[in-house]
């Protein structure tokens, strides 16, 4: 993912959470998954393989898409946290929108 295209699901992500169309936490995304709610799932590159057999089985079980490559850092500071191992997109459009933008690989404009 480049940098741009980073920095816009970065902001897409951080709206998401605002407008509620996105829970943050690993106990947050399981629990969606679990309901059917999930669309799409960040999870953080850089967190521990505890945090990961926790979300990625029942995420590919699911079949829901997951997004990796941004750092927990990243993805907290989008919700206005430290840090964040996962992230879920409740809202199908806001999915749809993050997944052209990594589809695309480009940021767009601005």
């Amino acid at each position: 993912m480049t940098p741009a295209a980073a920095r816009r699901v970065l902001g897409l992500v951080g709206l998401g959470a605002r407008a509620r169309s996105a829970v943050v936490g690993v106990e947050q995304v399981r629990s969606a998954a679990f309901r059917g709610k999930l669309k799409l799932a960040l999870v953080a590159a850089d967190v521990s393989e505890h945090s990961t057999d926790k979300v990625l089985p029942l995420l590919r079980a699911r079949r829901i898409r997951v997004i990796e490559g941004l750092t927990a850092a990243q993805l907290g500071q989008a919700t206005g946290r430290e840090r964040t191992a996962a992230i879920g997109i409740v809202d199908w459009q806001l999915a749809k929108g993050i997944r052209e933008v990594v589809d695309s690989g480009s940021g767009g404009a601005q």
